[in-house]
């Protein structure tokens, strides 16, 4: 059977990613056609066909359609200059280009660190600035007027500095139900404030070159880690590990991501992204996976998101053209709790990480090495620098020795090639699979499904229950460190970055909250989040006995409320 098998997955995936009256084969030719030429157009379709590779949801909806909107999940905003109206960069100029990238689909992240802090003389009005939490309200607004125009809410990231003079205002900016709704929010933490942290020591907050205050590290870290802990925010980026692996260190500085986190990137780049679906590489007894078939798919999949890239819409030129210098792709799996548990690793476990690594490994390697012969038939992607791009550090100089000389004797096609997406809506098309590298929440559960005509609670049985007879560990059963172990055995093996969320009991002692941002430091992370479930923000994800709405039966798609 092609496709979706549950007819609820098969009515999301027409509403998400379908032309009007386009069924499922019809949409994968569609997107086969327009991204692959002669003989490669059917092993596109069937790797399509049978959803072992799901396009980003932007690449479905969107490839092939002559819809004026982009396949490109997200972005990051330009620099935003440290003036409301005067210049090109200008705040108001940057929100104005949040707009027209949010209108054509893309997320947006951006860094508000570049805005002089709250008080400051702004000596041409002879008055003071306001701060870049206030003017992050402007891009909130221009966010909900956007997705008002359609049901896709909009997605931004905003990202301030951990020693900018405004941090505590920007680590409270969220700790309520009804400010700045349109963001994620997190703090950059460099290496020179956990280095105080765990020496006791205070640390200074800076802007443009000038120095305004020392603050007690741990006291910082205390608001922040008890905003985590209440709110789910703000997330965490490690900037120093995010720049200093970085395969194009040389020639670009990352301050922000995406708004999901798998993607840092500098000033005007955009992150375009897929998954390999891990479940359908399982033989039938979900004993054995398919490695043979699996690097076929990468190799496929590879070629897929780089044809994307020439063709694509871009809402800004900028975008267009930094983008195509670096080709970055970000292809990634879903469905990694349902396969390996089905194989009989349960979540968490030794022999589950030691998979983990050697499916990551295997798909990142696959991927370089395809992208190596890419550039042998289309030409590298411009910015390359073969030594620099090796050089000790970066993440490229970490792979296989075969990898590294073909890069220096050949080139590479893409800047990067891997990062693990949240995957949430893309799994629920695919009949439900463990969503990215995330455990089963439960086996039965009731999620929050947005649709044109406002929130649906659909009542959802796992994947792998319903098809192979697994009784997996969910979120609740499985331990923090197991958690962060799974995070730590992928950011070591994605170029790029790690979407994940790392849920902790409401009984865990504050002391060990506090670890599991330190270990994530220490293991090489570059980001962090924590759910608490006993904290005051509500999850998408809900028991079914905890709600009670309009919802929609999984396998009829038939609509009841209560």
């Amino acid at each position: 059977m092609i496709g979706p098998k549950t007819e609820f997955s098969d009515n999301l995936h027409g509403e998400k990613y379908r032309t009007p009256n386009e069924d499922f084969r019809e949409a994968m030719n569609r997107i086969a056609g327009k991204l692959a030429t002669g003989d490669r157009f059917h092993a596109l379709r069937g790797v399509l066909l049978n959803q072992r590779f799901l396009p980003a949801g932007r690449i479905q909806a969107t490839v092939g359609t002559g819809k004026l909107t982009t396949p490109l999940n997200c972005f990051v905003s330009g620099t935003i200059g440290d003036s409301f109206t005067d210049g090109d960069d200008s705040i108001m100029a940057m929100a104005e280009q949040a707009a027209e990238t949010m209108r054509m689909g893309g997320g947006i992240g951006f860094d508000f660190s570049t805005i002089r802090p709250r008080g400051s003389l702004i000596t041409s009005l002879n008055s003071h600035s306001s701060g870049p939490v206030s003017f992050m309200q402007i891009y909130d607004a221009v966010c909900k007027c956007v997705m008002s125009a359609g049901h896709r809410r909009g997605a931004m990231m905003a990202v301030m500095r951990i020693d900018h003079p405004d941090i505590m205002e920007f680590i409270h900016a969220k700790q309520n139900m009804h400010a700045l709704t349109s963001f994620n929010i997190s703090v950059g933490v460099t290496d020179e404030f956990m280095h105080a942290l765990q020496n006791g020591e205070e640390y200074t907050l800076r802007w443009n070159g000038q120095a305004y205050a020392r603050l007690d590290a741990a006291e910082v870290w205390e608001t922040l880690m008890r905003s985590a802990w209440d709110w789910a925010e703000p997330g965490v980026l490690f900037l120093d590990t995010i720049n200093n692996t970085n395969n194009l260190r040389y020639c670009e500085f990352i301050a922000a991501t995406n708004p999901c986190a798998e993607q840092p990137l500098p000033a005007f780049a955009a992150c375009l992204l897929g998954s390999m679906n891990l479940p359908k590489y399982l033989a039938e007894d979900g004993t054995l996976f398919d490695f043979v078939l699996f690097e076929e798919d990468i190799r496929v999949a590879v070629r897929a998101l780089d044809a994307v890239i020439d063709s694509a819409r871009y809402p800004l030129p900028q975008q267009a053209e930094y983008h195509r210098k670096t080709r970055r792709l970000g292809l990634g799996v879903t469905g990694l709790a349902t396969a390996l548990e089905a194989m009989g690793m349960p979540y968490g476990s030794a022999e589950f990480l030691a998979f983990e690594e050697r499916i990551l490994k295997f798909l990142t390697a696959t991927a370089y090495r395809e992208s190596i012969e890419m550039a042998k038939e289309a030409g590298s992607f411009p910015l390359l620098d073969r030594e620099l791009y090796l050089e000790e550090g970066t993440f490229a100089s970490t792979l296989p020795k075969d990898i590294q000389d073909g890069i220096r004797r050949h080139g590479i096609r893409n800047s990067h090639l891997t990062s693990i997406a949240p995957c949430g809506t893309i799994s629920l098309c695919a009949d439900n699979v463990s969503s990215g590298i995330e455990p089963v929440f439960l086996e039965e559960v009731r999620r929050v499904i947005n649709t044109p005509n406002g929130p649906l609670r659909v009542d959802l049985v796992d994947y792998g229950k319903l098809f192979l007879g697994t009784n997996a560990r969910t979120a609740e059963d499985v331990t923090i460190d197991e958690h962060l172990d799974v995070l730590l055995a992928a950011a070591r093996n994605v170029d790029s970055a790690v979407s994940k969320t790392l849920n902790v009991p409401e009984d865990t002692p504050w002391d060990e909250f506090q670890k599991i941002y330190i270990k994530a430091w220490e293991g090489g992370a570059k980001g962090c989040t924590t759910y608490q479930v006993g904290g005051k923000r509500f999850g998408i994800l809900e028991k079914p006995e905890d709600a009670a709405a309009c919802y929609v039966d999984p396998k009829t798609g038939k609509k009841t409320c209560d």
